[in-house]
């Protein structure tokens, strides 16, 4: 696979729109080439974005009208006009919808055409609509509950907190489930880590909501993986080592 053909493929996991053997296929691919992780992660963050942005924009009230009448005024058969040839009404838009950053790059084109096209067809916008602005952390959960090789594991801190893995083979995905975290200060974070033997791969960062968090791990989860948890510096481990003991270790094998 080349990075071409990944970078579509991630467009469609930030979308949530693959097969399973896409999925797997994706997985697979982030495995060999981590380096194109960065791809992934910025499509998750535009779908981000997008879901952020949109809004609902009624149609202007006599665009049906127009339609009907330039398809009554347009030949239908052999004779007809090469599409080219027949001109277009443009309903005027005031302002633009939306501007991105050029640094989106392919990402926007992708997801934004999508839902355009959806739009137009009059199919599926509200469940898109529905997944864009749920977490990620959630609908990754909710498909790995949902597969046949679903998996999980909890454990008890010494403070009272519950943290449950959740996870999968065929989906690719590893979500972390905790109750009752202590608070942080604002220089600290909790940081995710896939320990693959005695080599911690870093997994990303998360934050606890009145001690309460659902977190995504990024990156393919390997069969045997330990899913930790580390309390860092703000921003992560400036060394992309653990620089303290884990508060939460959960072995998947």
């Amino acid at each position: 696979m080349n990075e071409k053909e990944f970078a579509e493929l991630a467009a469609g996991h930030a979308l949530h729109a693959l097969s399973d053997a896409d999925e797997q296929l994706f997985a697979d691919a982030l495995i060999s080439h981590p380096e194109w992780q960065a791809i992934a992660d910025d499509d998750i963050e535009t779908a981000h974005l997008l879901a952020d942005a949109s809004v609902t924009v009624a149609p202007p009230s006599d665009i049906r009208a127009a339609l009907l009448a330039q398809i009554a005024t347009t030949p239908q058969g052999d004779d007809a006009v090469a599409p080219h040839s027949v001109e277009r009404a443009t309903p005027e838009v005031e302002e633009p919808f939306l501007r991105p950053p050029r640094r989106w790059g392919r990402a926007i084109f992708v997801l934004a055409a999508c839902l355009v096209l959806l739009a137009g067809l009059g199919f599926g916008i509200v469940a898109l609509t529905s997944q864009l602005t749920t977490p990620a952390s959630v609908v990754a959960l909710n498909e790995i509950q949902a597969a046949p090789d679903a998996q999980k594991a909890s454990i008890e801190l010494e403070s009272g907190a519950v943290a449950t893995a959740h996870w999968s083979a065929t989906v690719g995905s590893a979500v972390l489930v905790a109750d009752g975290l202590e608070p942080l200060s604002d220089d600290k974070t909790y940081e995710l880590w896939f320990v693959r033997g005695d080599e911690p791969v870093p997994a990303g960062l998360f934050e606890a909501d009145a001690g309460d968090a659902t977190a995504l791990l990024e990156g393919a989860m390997r069969e045997g993986d330990v899913i930790a948890v580390t309390v860092e510096p703000a921003g992560g481990s400036p060394t992309g080592q653990p620089t303290s003991d884990p508060i939460i270790a959960i072995p998947t094998a």
